[in-house]
C-alpha cells in the first residue's frame, strides 16, 4: 500500500524535519486525510492465516456533540482494534447512530423542523469529530437506524417475532413519563421511581401496549450466563437478579363461600405455610372488587388514587412504611383450615408472580412490620430449636429450623415439612411445585413520531393484521404531519393515516405507536457483518463468519437494557435458522464513566446548564431560585456537564485527548474531569516529539543505511541497558494490552521507556538508535495513531505504522550481566553489593566478606557459617 506523503514538519510546512516544534493540528489532518484516501481501515477478509476479530463499541445517540465518555468508549476499542490489526488479525471496526428517540422529536418539536434533518445534522457533526480522533473505523460500513434502509429491516425482525408468537398486543398497567408523554419499559425506570431520560416521576397508565416474549427466553438467558467467561461478573449477577428465576410452590386458598373461585400464591417458602396470618392481593387485582365489603369501595377508590402515584420501586422498596386495607373478606388456609383475612397493600404488585402473597410475619421483614403496623397476628412456626421459640416475636426468623407451635409437626426440620406440605397439596390439589420468574416481557411501544413504525394494521374485519414483507418499509409518515402530534398523549391521530388490509383489502388504521428504540439497538451488530445486504437483514454466511464480536465495549448502565435485549434477540434468531451463533458477544469491557461537574434542582430533578450559572461558589437555579446540588455525574448532554473533545483537540491535539483518556483510570474505573490533567499527556507527547527530533534532526532518512547487524556481545553497558529497557517494554505493554486492557499501565511503560532512551540513546551506536525507536514508534501506535504515523516516516518506514508487525520481546535482551546481592548479618538486611552473573561462589564469599559492609557489621567477629541464596542473597552467621 503506498503511503508515500510529502516529508513535512509538525508546522505544516515542507522541509527536512528541521522544525523541533511540535504542531499537532498540522499531523493530524495530514495524516487523518491520507487514511481516507487509501481506505487504510477497510475490512478485510478473514483466512485461515488472517483469524477475524470484531472490535466494537455501543454505538452512540447522535445528541449533537462528543462528550468524553464517548471518547473514553471508543478510543479503547480503538486501541484494541490497532493491536489487533498489527498483531495479524482480519479486523472488524465499525460505526453507526442510534437515530431514533426522544430528544430528536422534542428539539424538532420546539424548533418546528423535522426530527430527521435535526437527526441528520448531528451526525454530520458528531462523524466529523469521531475522525478527528483518528479512530480505525471502516466507515464504508456505517449504520444509522433511522435511515429506512435499516429500520426496513428491524421491521422484517419484529414481523420474524410476531410470525412466532413472540410479539403481542395487551391492555396493561404501565409506567408513563408525564414529561416525555411515552410510555417506558421496567428496566428504564431507576431505583427511585424516576424516568432514566427525563428525569421525572413515574405515573401508572393502562394503555394497549405491545410487548415481546423475552418471558419465553429467561432459562436460555439465565443459563447461557455460564458460558461468557469474559463477561465482568457484575454484568452477569446484574442479568441474573434480573431475570430471578425463583423455585417454590403454587398454593390455592379457598373462599368458603364462593366454590368458583380461589386464590393462588406463589411462595419459596411454603415450610411456613402454617404461620400464615393473612393474605395479600395487589390493589389492581381484579378480583378485589367482586370480593370487598360494599360498605368499603369508597376506601378502596382513595386507596387506588394513592397507588397510582406510587411507582414499582417505592412499592416494592423496603425502606418505605407499608399500607394496606381489609377487605371484609376471608378465605380458609389448606392445611389446617383455619380463616384468614384477605388484605390489600402497596407492596404487591399485580404484575410480578400472581398478584397475590401470603403474609407470614413470623418469617418475613416486610409481613411482620406489616402485621405489626394493623395489629395482625404474629405466629412463629420455625425455629433455631424447639427450646429457642418465643411468644412474642421482636422481630421474625427468617432462616431454616425446626418446626414450633405445629401440633404433630412439632420437632421435625422444617425441609422436611417442606416435603409434607408437597405432599399433601398434591394429593388435595390445593399445591404443586413451580418456577417463576422476577423477568416480565418487554414493553415495546412508545407513543412517538420519531421511531420505527411497527408493521401492524387495524382492520375492522381482521383485527391485528401483518404488514407483508415485500411491502417494508412502513414509512414514517411525512415529517410535515409532525404538526398533528396529539399533545395529549404524543401519538399520531390514526384517522389521518388510513390504509388498506393486507388480508381483505378494506379499509384499515395503521399501528401508531412506534418501537423502543432498544429494539434497533438489539441487532445492529448483525448489520455491520453483513451491511450493504439490500434482499435481506444479513447474510448467514457473513453472520456465522464474524459474529460472535470478539471484544464489546460499553458502559455498565446498559447491563440489564441492551446487553440482555441483545442476547434475546441473537436467540430467538438463531432458534428461527437465520444463523448458528449463540450469543452475540465474547468478551464485554464495561468502562467507567466519565464524570462532570453537575448542577441539579433536587425539588425538580432537572438538571442546569453550566453557563447559566452565575456564581458557581453558591449555584443558584435561574428560574425557580431553588439552591442547586453539585456533584460529580457521568457527562451526558442532558446533564449539561458534558465537555466538548473538540475543545481539547483544537489546543492539544486527538493524540493528547486520547492518551489522557487511557492514562486517567483504569478502563473500568471511573474518572473526574480535570483540565489540569491533559497538561501532563501534553507534555509527554512533545518530550517523545524532542526525543526523536533530537536523534534525526540531521537527515531525515539517516537511518535508512543503518541495517547491518552487529555483534551483541560487543555491546556497551548503555547499549545493553537500552535493548533491556525496550524489549522489557515490549514485553510488559503487550501483557498489559492483550490481557488485562490495562491501557494506563502501558502508558506507564512507555514513559519509561522513554526516559531512559533520553538518558542512554544517544551513547549508543546507529543500529541501536534505529531499532530501539522503530520499536518505539510501533509500541506507540495503537495510542497516538497520528504522532507515530508522522514518526514512523521521518524514521523512513514504508507503509504505514499500522500496518507493520507488532514487536516481539527477545528473553536474551532482558537478561542482565550484573545483578544485585543482599548482605544479611545473622538474618538481618545490612546492605547490597553488585556482582557479575558468572562469577563463581567461592568469589562472591570473597568479595562479600572483603565489603564495607562486612566490615562493618562483622568487626572482629568470625562467621560461623554462610549461605549462599544464588543470585538474590548471602546470609553471614556469626
Amino acid at each position: 500500500m503506498d503511503i508515500t506523503t510529502t516529508n513535512t514538519s509538525a508546522s505544516g510546512s515542507s522541509d527536512s524535519g528541521s522544525s523541533d516544534s511540535y504542531f499537532p493540528k498540522e499531523i493530524e489532518e495530514k495524516w487523518q486525510e491520507t487514511w481516507e484516501n487509501i481506505s487504510l481501515y477497510k475490512t478485510p477478509i478473514p483466512t485461515n492465516e488472517k483469524k477475524k476479530f470484531y472490535a466494537l463499541s455501543m454505538f452512540p445517540y447522535p445528541s449533537g456533540n462528543l462528550h468524553m465518555g464517548h471518547v473514553r468508549n471508543y478510543v479503547i476499542t480503538d486501541v484494541i482494534a490497532r493491536l489487533k490489526r498489527m498483531r495479524g488479525f482480519a479486523v472488524l471496526h465499525p460505526m453507526g447512530w442510534d437515530a431514533f428517540g426522544l430528544p430528536a422529536e422534542n428539539a424538532a418539536l420546539e424548533r418546528g423542523i423535522s426530527p430527521s434533518v435535526w437527526t441528520n445534522k448531528n451526525i454530520s457533526h458528531m462523524k466529523m469529530q469521531l475522525k478527528k480522533l483518528g479512530l480505525s473505523i471502516d466507515w464504508e460500513r456505517e449504520q444509522t437506524t433511522s435511515s429506512k434502509e435499516y429500520y426496513k429491516w428491524t421491521q422484517y425482525i419484529f414481523l420474524e417475532l410476531f410470525e412466532s408468537g413472540l410479539a403481542y398486543q395487551k391492555s396493561a398497567l404501565v409506567n408513563w413519563d408525564p414529561i416525555d408523554k411515552t410510555v417506558l419499559a421496567n428496566e428504564q425506570v431507576d431505583n427511585n421511581g424516576y424516568s432514566w431520560r427525563s428525569g421525572a416521576k413515574v405515573e401508572k397508565k393502562e394503555l394497549k401496549q405491545w410487548f415481546l416474549k423475552i418471558t419465553d427466553y429467561a432459562d436460555k438467558l439465565l443459563a447461557d450466563l455460564g458460558k461468557l467467561p469474559e463477561w465482568p461478573d457484575k454484568v452477569k449477577t446484574m442479568q441474573s437478579n434480573w431475570i430471578g428465576k425463583s423455585k417454590g410452590a403454587l398454593i390455592t386458598f379457598k373462599f368458603e363461600d364462593k366454590k368458583e373461585r380461589d386464590i393462588n400464591v406463589f411462595t419459596t417458602r411454603p415450610d411456613t405455610i402454617i404461620g400464615v396470618s393473612y393474605i395479600v392481593l395487589s390493589p389492581e387485582n381484579k378480583l378485589v372488587d367482586e370480593i370487598i365489603d360494599p360498605s368499603l369501595k369508597d376506601d378502596l377508590k382513595d386507596f387506588r388514587k394513592l397507588i397510582k402515584r406510587m411507582s414499582d420501586i417505592e412499592r416494592t422498596s423496603n425502606t418505605e412504611n407499608k399500607n394496606g386495607m381489609f377487605l371484609g373478606s376471608y378465605v380458609r388456609n389448606p392445611i389446617n383450615n383455619i380463616l384468614l383475612p384477605i388484605w390489600i397493600a402497596d407492596y404487591v404488585l399485580e404484575g410480578y408472580g400472581t398478584g397475590a402473597v401470603m403474609g407470614v410475619p413470623g418469617h418475613d421483614k416486610r409481613d411482620f412490620d406489616f402485621a405489626k403496623k394493623y395489629n395482625l397476628s404474629i405466629n412463629q412456626v420455625i425455629a433455631e430449636s424447639v427450646e429457642s421459640s418465643k411468644d412474642n416475636l421482636t422481630q421474625p426468623y427468617e432462616d431454616r429450623g425446626i418446626m414450633v407451635n405445629c401440633g404433630k409437626y412439632n420437632g421435625i426440620t422444617s425441609d422436611e415439612f417442606m416435603d409434607i406440605v408437597y405432599e399433601l397439596g398434591g394429593k388435595s390439589s390445593w399445591c404443586k411445585k413451580l418456577t417463576t420468574y422476577k423477568l416480565r416481557d418487554w414493553l415495546i411501544s412508545r407513543q412517538r413520531y420519531w421511531g420505527c413504525p411497527i408493521p401492524i394494521v387495524h382492520c375492522k374485519k381482521c383485527g391485528v393484521v401483518a404488514v407483508n414483507k415485500s411491502d417494508l418499509p412502513i414509512e414514517l409518515p411525512d415529517e410535515t404531519s409532525i404538526s398533528n402530534i396529539n399533545k395529549s398523549n404524543n401519538s399520531m391521530d390514526k384517522k389521518l393515516f388510513k390504509t388498506s388490509c393486507p388480508k381483505c383489502k378494506g379499509e384499515a388504521y395503521p399501528e401508531t405507536d412506534t418501537m423502543d428504540t432498544f429494539i434497533c439497538s438489539s441487532w445492529y451488530f448483525l448489520r455491520f457483518a453483513s451491511y450493504n445486504n439490500k434482499k435481506e437483514p444479513f447474510n448467514t454466511d457473513e453472520i456465522n463468519q464474524w459474529l460472535p464480536v470478539d471484544q464489546y465495549v460499553g458502559g455498565v448502565e446498559h447491563a440489564i437494557l441492551h446487553l440482555l435485549y441483545a442476547r434475546f434477540f441473537t436467540k430467538v434468531l438463531k432458534d428461527k435458522g437465520m444463523f448458528s451463533v449463540n450469543e452475540p458477544f465474547s468478551k464485554l469491557l464495561t468502562q467507567g464513566m466519565v464524570q462532570g461537574i453537575t448542577y441539579k434542582n433536587q425539588k425538580t430533578n432537572k438538571y442546569i446548564p453550566n453557563e447559566s450559572i452565575k456564581d458557581k461558589n453558591n449555584p443558584i437555579d435561574p428560574i425557580s431560585g431553588d439552591k442547586l446540588h453539585v456533584v460529580f455525574e457521568k457527562m451526558s448532554k442532558s446533564k449539561y456537564n458534558g465537555v466538548d473533545p473538540s475543545l481539547v483537540i483544537d489546543k492539544y491535539g486527538a493524540d493528547t485527548a486520547r492518551m489522557f483518556i487511557l492514562f486517567k483510570a483504569p478502563p473500568e474505573k471511573d474518572l473526574e474531569w480535570d483540565d489540569a490533567d491533559v497538561e501532563g499527556q501534553y507534555r509527554f507527547i512533545q518530550r517523545l516529539w524532542r526525543l526523536f527530533h533530537r536523534y534525526n534532526k540531521d537527515n531525515i532518512i539517516s537511518f535508512k543505511s543503518q541495517n547491518e547487524k552487529y555483534n551483541f556481545n560487543d555491546l556497551s553497558t548503555e547499549e545493553k541497558n537500552v535493548r533491556r529497557a525496550v524489549h522489557l517494554a515490549i514485553k510488559e505493554i503487550t501483557q498489559d494490552l492483550s490481557k488485562l486492557n490495562q491501557f494506563n499501565t502501558a502508558i506507564s511503560e512507555l514513559m519509561k521507556l522513554t526516559n531512559t532512551l533520553n538518558d542512554d540513546l544517544f551513547e549508543c551506536r546507529d543500529q541501536i538508535k534505529k531499532e530501539s525507536l522503530e520499536i518505539l514508534v510501533k509500541l506507540l501506535a495503537p495510542f497516538v495513531p497520528h504522532l507515530s504515523e508522522e514518526l514512523w516516516h521521518r524514521l523512513g518506514g514504508e507503509g504505514s505504522v499500522h500496518n507493520q508487525t507488532w514487536p516481539n520481546f527477545e528473553k536474551e535482551a532482558l537478561q542482565k550481566d550484573s545483578y544485585e546481592l543482599v548482605i544479611q548479618m545473622n538474618g538481618k538486611f545490612r546492605g547490597k553489593i553488585l556482582l557479575e552473573n558468572d562469577m563463581k561462589e567461592e568469589d562472591v564469599k570473597n568479595i562479600c566478606l572483603k565489603s564495607e559492609i562486612s566490615k562493618r557489621w562483622l568487626g572482629e567477629n568470625k562467621p560461623k557459617r554462610i549461605i549462599i541464596v544464588r543470585g538474590k542473597l548471602i546470609n553471614i552467621v556469626y
